[in-house]
């Protein structure tokens, strides 16, 4: 059975038992815990803690998810992977125990024809109710096993929904492993599909793993996971997961470039696998619109990017693989995920320039390496630093495993406790950043939760109005709920409903005025999202005192929210001829949205010269002068997709969307505030671009009034130069390139003839060396010399005198400093001399320090009165040393 027809096959069988196909969300969460989608109930998290009331209680997905967390198991055994599809069904307060298990008994048996005696159950250790359901179902009891909370009790990771689950696992038989079930060996005893029982919320946890259970969910619900690359290894009766038509169409490609066939085992063998699994991980990451970064999610794509070229050199492929490998997972799996097909161009680019990146840093790698093993060598230890270890892979990324590898091919170790002991240190350090973070986050989403639960959602209004009456129904002061606020608080507020924007999709949150009707006037500093439809408004008190459930007149500042439409409308108008001129892989990777103002992130692998950029600000203006109509309208997100619809990354869209029109040129789903007709919009001056990582460019504008304001200070500039140079506008151009053109000239003739003088100098003060015993000496004050001038004349008159012993040493007064200079002939300075040698001890009588090495030296002090005195004292340290 292909994979197209396993998808097919579970999503006929729960969409026909009244489930709701749901799409697939992007491998980058709207959920701020969680750094990739890694699981198929991550969407529906609102749901199961009853945040936002879904539109149905059953849904089925099939879902991309990334883990990393068994990244170093690919290739070690046949079921782990980076990268999955997880296929899932959902029930929302529905179903429970007894309708999940027998569902997954039915798909399975009569579905997939799966064997009956060849699945084995697992269930939590308490779970009495789960296994007397499996064995009413048919399943023999020596074929239920019970595991703890590490096998059988299921959460995110993070704080949210979790609970006892129950596994199927399937046996394939003795050739994989020891019999005894899925306690005794997980590779014969496969996993296959993890049913879990919705019924518990977590706290955050410790580094054991262990989290205390918060209490019970509003309702019990139910979350299975049935992996298709493992039940298609079973259906299609080979040994791994790379062996799948999911999979083998790339490994062929890696077999290619490597100029040999997949072995059956071994070292080889894992590198195959690693190569070929993460080359599907890496191009759903960047179809989906991760980069690759320093950290975050853009450091786990680098990583499983850099991890399968080092295996893909091990395979002895020196060439590039990332392109090759990644196109045909394109090329595979393109129908089924069309976004891999949309987004193929930035593939290619970004592991076509990170392979790039990657093999300069294994060279770089490689020469400090060697270094390092030859000092190594030299000081007789056979250990090479852990801290070189770790530097090499912190700052160059070179793995650690190629460290150990080279240095036991030159004979020594690798202090690997030391490594590993600085590589905790530095995520531990990151961990604590983003812990402290992440707890505040959660305190004020538990708020968040709390009156949720007691009002509700919020109630928008503000597409039509920015005046409203509402009620005062919470108060949020350091992520706790309180009863009130007096004059100069500064607190969260949440109404039953609100006018107010709250910032979503690049576009920041309306600001504005409340006023109650006991006359508390506050001003309202932000908008935010604290849950999905759950407006939070940031308020300072200025008057009086604000408390639940007073009455309110909300008024948002009008001005500023149509500044806010223009850069909106503005926005997606630059992201359309974005596309048009750079191509299509020119999409957007993030924006800001504001009063005047916008930033625009988009992907593309080079500058956008200024003639580019100058054609792209004119189409955009050209585009706005049309007066295009902006048309908004609502339907589901397939249709809108199948209307052609751009879907933003990183953005959350539900199964009824809002969409974008703005004439015939661009069609967004976009839940922003816009002006009716393009003309409103403009016009838009684009400032300048710039890159902000690997093959992330960003374009910063202004529109508006602002782009006017901007306009005409260009201009009054423009004007007021002009009036300098005695010429008209059109012509200050010119007429500056030629003033520009005669100040040159005018430079590198006073730079002639200044140093013609200096040379000039330099042979009067030559001559007027004093000899001494064994050599000459010249200590003189001169007037009107800066420090270079200075250094130039003592390096210009060593240099002409005839004695191979001699010492220079000048003085001047410049800008309210003494400044000493002295130089020394090549004979002294070979002999082990240096200039600062004799002028360190001057230097200190002007007050300041000698610097410089070899045969010049500068010093400098504010005493300008000891001028001639440490000429002097410098006059005295070269006689000292050349008579000696």
């Amino acid at each position: 059975m292909r994979s197209t027809q396993i998808r097919s096959t579970f999503l006929d069988f729960f969409t026909s038992r009244g489930h709701r196909q749901v799409p697939s969300s992007p491998l980058i969460p709207s959920d701020p815990t969680l750094l990739l989608a890694n699981a198929g109930m991550n969407q529906f998290k609102p749901y199961f803690l009853g945040e936002v009331t879904p539109e149905y209680r059953r849904a089925t997905t099939i879902q991309k998810c990334a883990r990393t967390s068994d990244i170093d198991n690919v290739g070690r055994t046949n079921r782990h992977a980076t990268f999955f599809e997880m296929m899932g069904n959902f029930s929302f307060g529905d179903y429970f125990k007894a309708d999940a298990i027998a569902f997954a008994w039915e798909l399975l048996t009569e579905g997939y024809q799966l064997e009956k005696d060849r699945l084995w159950i697992t269930v939590y250790e308490d779970d009495d109710e789960a296994e007397q359901l499996w064995r009413k179902i048919g399943v023999p009891t020596d074929r239920i096993q019970r595991l703890g909370m590490e096998d059988n009790y299921w959460s995110m990771g993070v704080p949210g929904p979790c609970g006892p689950c129950s596994e199927v696992n399937y046996d394939r038989g003795p050739a994989f492993g020891r019999e005894g079930g899925p306690a005794v060996d997980g590779e014969r005893y496969m996993e296959i599909w993890n049913l879990v029982f919705m019924q518990y919320q977590r706290g955050e946890g410790d580094k054991k793993g262990d989290f205390p259970i918060l209490g019970e969910l509003a309702q019990q619900s139910i979350d299975t996971g049935l992996g298709l690359d493992r039940l298609a290894a079973i259906l299609q009766g080979v040994e791994n997961v790379c062996g799948t038509d999911l999979l083998l169409p790339t490994l062929k490609t890696v077999q290619e470039l490597a100029g040999r066939d997949y072995p059956g085992s071994g070292e080889q063998k894992v590198s195959f696998q690693v190569v070929t699994e993460h080359a599907r991980s890496i191009a759903f990451l960047i179809a989906d619109g991760v980069l690759p970064a320093k950290d975050g999610r853009g450091y786990v794509l680098r990583r499983l990017m850099r991890r399968a070229i080092r295996h893909a050199r091990l395979l002895g492929i020196d060439g590039p693989v990332l392109q090759a490998a990644t196109a045909s997972v394109v090329g595979n799996l393109g129908d089924v995920w069309p976004e891999l097909t949309a987004q193929s161009a930035l593939i290619e680019q970004v592991v076509t320039a990170e392979e790039e990146s990657f093999t300069r840093a294994l060279t770089q790698g490689t020469r400090l390496l060697d270094a390092a093993i030859t000092h190594t060598r030299t000081t007789g230890s056979t250990s090479l630093a852990g801290d070189t270890a770790f530097e090499l892979h912190d700052t160059y990324g070179f793995p650690v495993e190629l460290t150990i590898e080279a240095a036991r091919d030159a004979g020594l170790t690798v202090d690997e406790d030391r490594f590993a002991s600085l590589l905790t240190e530095q995520q531990q350090r990151a961990k604590a950043g983003g812990k402290a973070k992440t707890s505040e986050a959660l305190r004020r989403q538990d708020a968040y939760r709390e009156l949720s639960a007691r009002h509700g959602r919020t109630d928008f209004v503000g597409y039509d109005r920015l005046t409203i009456e509402a009620t005062v129904l919470g108060l949020i002061s350091d992520g706790a709920v309180v009863a009130g606020a007096d004059q100069g608080s500064t607190v969260e507020l949440v109404l039953d409903r609100s006018p107010f924007y709250a910032e979503s999709g690049g576009q920041v949150g309306d600001t504005g005025t409340i006023h109650t009707a006991d006359g508390a006037v506050l001003k309202v500093l932000d908008t935010k999202l604290g849950l999905e439809g759950f407006h939070v408004h940031t308020v300072r008190v200025l008057e009086g005192e604000i408390r639940s459930g007073q009455l309110a007149e909300a008024v948002v500042d009008g001005g500023r929210r149509d500044a806010v439409a223009r850069s909106h409308s503005a926005t997606h108008v630059l992201h359309a001829m974005l596309r048009r001129t750079l191509g299509n892989h020119a999409r957007q990777h993030g924006s800001l949205v504001d009063a005047g103002r916008l930033r625009f992130d988009f992907a593309h692998f080079s500058a956008v010269d200024p003639t580019q950029l100058a054609a792209i600000e004119a189409l955009v203006n050209d585009h706005l002068l049309d007066d295009p109509e902006v048309r908004i309208w609502h339907a589901t997100r397939a249709d809108a997709e199948a209307a052609g619809a751009t879907a933003l990354f990183g953005e959350k869209y539900g199964d009824h969307v809002r969409i974008v029109d703005i004439g015939d040129f661009s069609r967004e789903l976009c839940g922003g505030t816009h002006v009716g007709h393009g003309s409103n919009a403009g016009p838009v001056r684009i400032l300048g671009e710039a890159s902000i990582g690997s093959n992330l460019r960003r374009i910063e504008a202004l529109t508006g009034r602002d782009a006017l304001n901007y306009y005409d200070t260009e201009r009054r500039l423009l004007e007021e130069v002009s009036t300098l140079l005695g010429t008209r506008p059109k012509d200050a151009p010119e007429a500056l390139r030629k003033r520009l053109d005669a100040l040159t000239t005018a430079q590198q003739e006073l730079s002639r003839l200044k140093d013609a003088e200096l040379r000039d100098q330099a042979q009067r003060l030559a001559a007027s060396a004093r000899a001494v015993t064994s050599g000459r000496v010249i200590a003189e004050r001169l007037t009107g010399l800066g420090p270079e001038d200075l250094r130039h004349l003592a390096v210009e008159t060593t240099a002409l005198l005839d004695a191979d012993r001699a010492v220079v040493v000048l003085g001047s007064e410049h800008q309210g400093k003494a400044l000493l200079a002295a130089g020394i002939t090549r004979a002294l300075h070979e002999a082990g001399t240096q200039a600062s040698q004799i002028l360190s001890p001057a230097a200190r009588a002007v007050g300041g320090g000698a610097g410089g090495k070899g045969a010049v030296a500068s010093a400098g002090g504010r005493r300008i009165e000891a001028l001639d005195e440490a000429l002097a004292i410098a006059a005295q340290e070269a006689a000292k040393l050349l008579d000696r």
